[in-house]
């Protein structure tokens, strides 16, 4: 064991409060891991909500494990030895049961990562009876798991409240079969496929969200906001044909105001920040009621997100009110008809009444979202962006504000039928954006489009990406994807810049979220010709979702 590193490791849970160490045997280890460092695996609720959903169990103990810092990766590889977990510094490859929360696709090379250093075999067919079974979840799983099959032995698609339990269940069910009979359980199991069984799987979603609360479980300061994570709603029905929640987690579903009251009664004893966890906080049907309870419990508040059409004066007012410095507003787009492209359903007015509302409750500082590489769109509608922005700071410097208007400019992977706006495009949107915003108090970030090649392509791919993803570990990790694409002869173009045709199979085809693939080819269509989408509304059926 390393001495260095399992003092590193009892030092930060002396900074915790919540964590849970079962004492006695009897219960079967569950290493859940986050693959990134722990201050951002932390700040993700969902590690919350499955630890404690797993630790709830008579039969379970869940332990947390977490990408290593720079540093320690090193120290580990230079003195062999494993990657241990939080809770009991047990080694990785000693759990019986090992699950991945994948939230984003550049994680992928850390999921490898961690498998090395916890000393487990890296492909699922390479496993024997004696190794730990690899699960994973999270919405890169339940949207696309075909990239990682190589080495993950099942995953579960969909909500893990619904999912977990039977999968467990099953697995202690399965207690005295082989690991191949396990592995052909667990694929029988609502939600859960298993590649080496491929078949349909229809991914589970929870009805009722006040069955589950979902909050902060383990209260640390060592996180990326420092806040007690509240989740006020799940899924949004809004349509926008870009977002992955729109579709991921559909049905839109709200947790009562009683629930969320209780939550912030039991925040109260930590004095931390609340951070409500939302697709659009203030889409929340009694979001001003909420920020009252909040007020009236003093304590200060912050929003995942809030769209410009819903935001209300009281909240922007809590906002404020609780210290913030910067209203973060996502328009998406800059022209009106690269919003109906979207679906977005906002427009210049909303976004100039919110920075307004921002103004008046003293915010100097605004931030927007923006996508450029649209399907559709065309130089004019990045010149927009540039319009808008520009316009947005002449307003807010004919009301006396000299605060800075930052913009977050990022390429976008694209609908599932389109082609991907190449390199070239790319970067001279980002000189059109640069060079008409050059003025005092604006910013702009932009986020690298070699960095959004290798999320694109991955966000897309099939199977045959494990030997990239494989060959590129061993390698030099994220920095020679490309190269590696090139070395094997898999072409990436095949992903990213080819226009589909409209019966084309894509690699996760046989995964059932409930709506068909005609339904989005139909929304792919009204993109093109600018029609809107209405927003979920009780008794709908046009999805498939409800019915």
């Amino acid at each position: 064991m390393n001495w260095k590193l399992e003092t590193e490791i009892r030092e930060k849970l002396q900074k915790e409060t919540g964590y849970i160490i079962h004492k006695g045997s009897g219960r079967t280890k569950f290493a859940l891991v986050y693959p990134n460092v722990y201050h951002v695996g932390m700040s993700n609720l969902g590690m919350h909500i499955i630890y404690e959903l797993l630790n709830n169990r008579i039969d379970t103990s869940c332990e947390r494990v977490f990408l290593p810092e720079s540093k320690t990766i090193a120290q580990i590889e230079r003195t062999r030895t494993p990657l241990i977990s939080m809770e009991t510094q047990m080694p990785l490859f000693k759990f019986p049961l090992i699950g991945f929360a994948v939230s984003f696709e550049p994680d992928y090379f850390n999921v490898l990562k961690i498998l090395e250093l916890g000393r487990v075999k890296l492909k699922s067919e390479e496993r024997g009876e004696l190794d730990p079974i690899v699960i994973a979840g999270g919405p890169c799983s339940t949207f696309n798991p075909e990239p990682l099959s190589m080495f993950i032995d099942a995953f579960v698609i969909g909500e893990g409240e619904v999912i977990l339990p039977k999968l467990m269940d099953t697995f202690y069910n399965s207690q005295g079969l082989n690991r191949m009979e396990i592995l052909e359980k667990l694929s029988n199991v609502e939600g859960v496929y298993v590649p080496m069984f491929q078949k349909n799987v229809k991914r589970q979603w929870l009805k009722n969200l006040d069955e589950y609360p979902a909050h902060t479980v383990i209260v640390t300061d060592d996180t990326e906001f420092n806040m007690y994570l509240i989740e006020t709603a799940r899924g949004c029905g809004r349509h926008c044909r870009f977002c992955m929640a729109g579709y991921c987690f559909r049905r839109p579903r709200n947790r009562s105001l009683e629930v969320l009251k209780n939550e912030v009664e039991t925040a109260k004893k930590f004095g931390k920040k609340i951070g409500l966890m939302g697709a659009a906080i203030s889409d929340y049907p009694q979001i001003n009621e909420l920020c009252q309870i909040i007020q009236d419990a003093n304590l200060p508040m912050s929003v995942a997100s809030f769209r410009a059409d819903s935001v209300t004066k009281e909240l922007v007012e809590a906002l404020v009110d609780s210290g913030l410095k910067t209203l973060t507003i996502a328009p998406e787009a800059g022209s009106v008809k690269m919003r109906a492209v979207i679906n977005k359903g906002i427009e210049e007015e909303h976004v100039f009444k919110a920075v307004e509302l921002g103004m008046q409750a003293g915010v100097k500082n605004f931030r927007l979202y923006f996508m450029i590489g649209l399907p559709f769109e065309e130089i004019e509608d990045v010149v927009a962006i540039v319009d808008l922005s520009n316009s947005l700071k002449d307003f807010m410097e004919s009301k006396s504000n000299s605060g800075k208007l930052t913009l977050s400019v990022n390429p976008f992977t694209p609908f599932q039928w389109s082609p991907m706006a190449d390199k070239k495009y790319i970067d001279e949107a980002l000189k059109i954006i640069r060079s008409g915003l050059k003025r005092k108090n604006i910013e702009i970030i932009a986020e690298s489009p070699r960095e959004s090649f290798v999320q694109a392509v991955l966000a897309r791919g099939d199977r045959s990406l494990g030997k990239v993803l494989l060959r590129a570990h061993n390698e030099s990790g994220i920095k020679s994807f490309r190269k590696v694409m090139k070395d094997l002869k898999i072409d990436s173009e095949s992903y990213l810049y080819r226009q589909r045709d409209i019966d084309e199979c894509f690699a996760w085809d046989f995964l059932d979220m409930g709506f068909s693939k005609d339904y989005l080819y139909k929304e792919y269509q009204n993109a093109k010709l600018l029609k809107k989408t209405t927003p979920c509304f009780d008794n709908c059926k046009r999805c498939g979702v409800c019915i």
